[in-house]
């Protein structure tokens, strides 16, 4: 239990929930999903209680570049000025460098993506559209004719959502931190303790508990016991201060045959965030050397000034990047969602559309019902789980199956490699739908797998072409390698995300 001190420094209002309460929902974690869960049920007319551990502004490296699918979803759930008044950056596309050459891919134009959604009772007074302030203007967004996404602060971020569910009546916030998901005999979730300052353990009821508690949940295993996630790589992230980016507004993905994917996308005028990857869970032991002499030499020279500077002062963070398939929410009483249910590589910077998109997609489905009716709420679930798989499967499949191109160590993976940038630099439909697969705007994944194998194929022609005559017979041999090798990269996780 905190003691006097702490109690003091949290807001009465955080600490008042009932728990003689019985509540339509729970919702653990107040990240990114769980306050779009909770304003979106109690906009449909719901008694939510939502637990966060702390409420004060979180300081992470990860959630800071939002593709169009996310700002979409956002619009859907009447939440898009979320991303207003924190220096937030729009983003209109990308720019690819290998080694040294740069294509640039503009994110796809609004016409060719399906029209935003207005979710009933959730979308009023304009809601669904930005305001203009310093960084973020209504003529860019709202009226040009391809979308954006964007790149922000995630605390910033995060802290507009939370005001946004703060201002909704049928919300009672609390801070506490959750230990038990509660069970009936059963084994029906009935509801949460909490440990709250001041108060101690106390029981809270209610008919559906949403668990929203991100990438290391601690409750994700209540779905299933081996609902684990595995991780293979990891990102080590600095902050660059007035960095010089080679391409404004736009996110940078620096490849190489010798050397691992990094990314750099501004978050606010004056900083941008840089994501170096590195091939293991176990990172260097000397990252600092690391940084200098394996990332460095690989960047932009007009990066260079504000690296060097953020080695020197060493102040770079890491974390894990792991993949995690979802699984059927099939426990009476319970949903889990968001980061907790579903991770794939960041590479792509998918998780927050995914999220959002998954948020969105659960209110539809489930806003209107009558919670005390669990059984048709769980049928529904069921229901929700099949719907998501269109959309999400592209996101993360995308994610595993470019970061395997773009990380490439393996012979055949660097041909791949190879062959997808001289497909970009062809321009026209071999950057469109690429693009918009990245964007989060064409969730059709039998067209991701018609690309991907696209992209392959042509990586064999320019293997051909490379060869040349003398080394025909060779490059038929090495043909047959490159597709096995895009097959094994590629068909297993778009089965796990599909069928699995």
């Amino acid at each position: 239990m905190s003691d006097s001190s702490d109690v003091k420094e949290v807001p009465k209002e955080l600490l008042s929930a009932s728990s003689e309460t019985v509540y339509d929902a729970i919702v653990v974690g107040c990240g990114v999903v769980g306050p779009c869960i909770a304003t979106g049920l109690a906009r449909k007319g719901k008694k939510v209680l939502i637990v966060e551990r702390d409420w004060s502004m979180p300081d992470r490296i990860v959630g800071e570049l939002m593709q169009p699918g996310g700002l979409r979803a956002l619009r859907s759930l009447g939440m898009i000025q979320a991303i207003n008044n924190i220096d937030a950056i729009p983003v209109t596309g990308y720019s690819v460098f290998y080694n040294g050459t740069k294509v640039s891919i503009p994110y796809p134009f609004k016409a060719d993506a399906a029209p935003v959604e207005k979710i009933k009772d959730l979308v009023f007074d304009g809601n669904d559209k930005v305001v203009n302030d310093g960084t973020i203007k209504i003529k860019e967004f709202e009226e040009d004719e391809r979308e954006r996404g964007v790149g922000f602060v995630h605390g910033r971020f995060l802290q507009n959502l939370r005001d946004i569910v703060a201002n909704e009546p049928n919300v009672t916030r609390l801070q506490g931190n959750v230990i038990e998901i509660m069970k009936s005999k059963e084994n029906e979730v009935v509801g949460a303790r909490v440990e709250i300052p001041g108060r101690g353990k106390e029981e809270f009821k209610a008919h559906l508990t949403f668990v929203c508690d991100g990438i290391f949940s601690r409750f994700r295993k209540e779905l299933s016991a081996d609902h684990v996630p595995t991780v293979g790589s990891s990102f080590v992230g600095m902050s660059l201060f007035n960095a010089d980016v080679p391409s404004k507004n736009h996110g940078h993905v620096i490849l190489g045959t010798s050397h691992m994917p990094v990314l750099v996308y501004q978050i606010s005028p004056e900083e941008t965030r840089i994501l170096c990857a590195y091939n293991s869970p176990k990172l260097p032991k000397d990252i600092k050397s690391w940084l200098s002499n394996n990332v460095k030499p690989h960047l932009p020279k007009s990066l260079l000034p504000s690296f060097e500077k953020a080695v020197e002062d060493g102040k770079y963070r890491c974390m894990p990047n792991s993949y995690l398939p979802a699984k059927q929410n099939t426990v009476t009483g319970l949903c889990v969602i968001g980061d907790a249910l579903n991770m794939r590589h960041p590479l792509t910077g998918g998780g927050m559309a995914v999220g959002l998109n998954d948020a969105a997609l659960m209110i539809k489905t489930v806003g209107d019902l009558d919670f005390a009716d669990r059984e048709t709420v769980l049928d529904e679930l069921l229901e929700f789980n099949y719907e998501r798989k269109q959309y999400d499967s592209v996101i993360n499949v995308l994610s595993i199956a470019l970061y395997s191109l773009f990380a490439a160590e393996d012979r055949f993976l660097k041909v791949l490699q190879r062959g997808c940038f001289k497909y970009f630099e062809r321009g026209g439909e071999c950057i469109r739908l690429p693009v918009s697969f990245l964007a989060g705007v064409l969730p059709k994944p039998f067209l991701l797998t018609k690309v991907f194998f696209s992209v392959a194929l042509y990586s064999i022609y320019v293997n051909f072409q490379e060869r040349g005559f003398v080394g025909f017979p060779l490059a038929l041999l090495e043909a047959l390698a490159i597709w096995y090798t895009a097959a094994r990269v590629f068909t297993p996780y778009l089965f796990k995300e599909l069928i699995g």
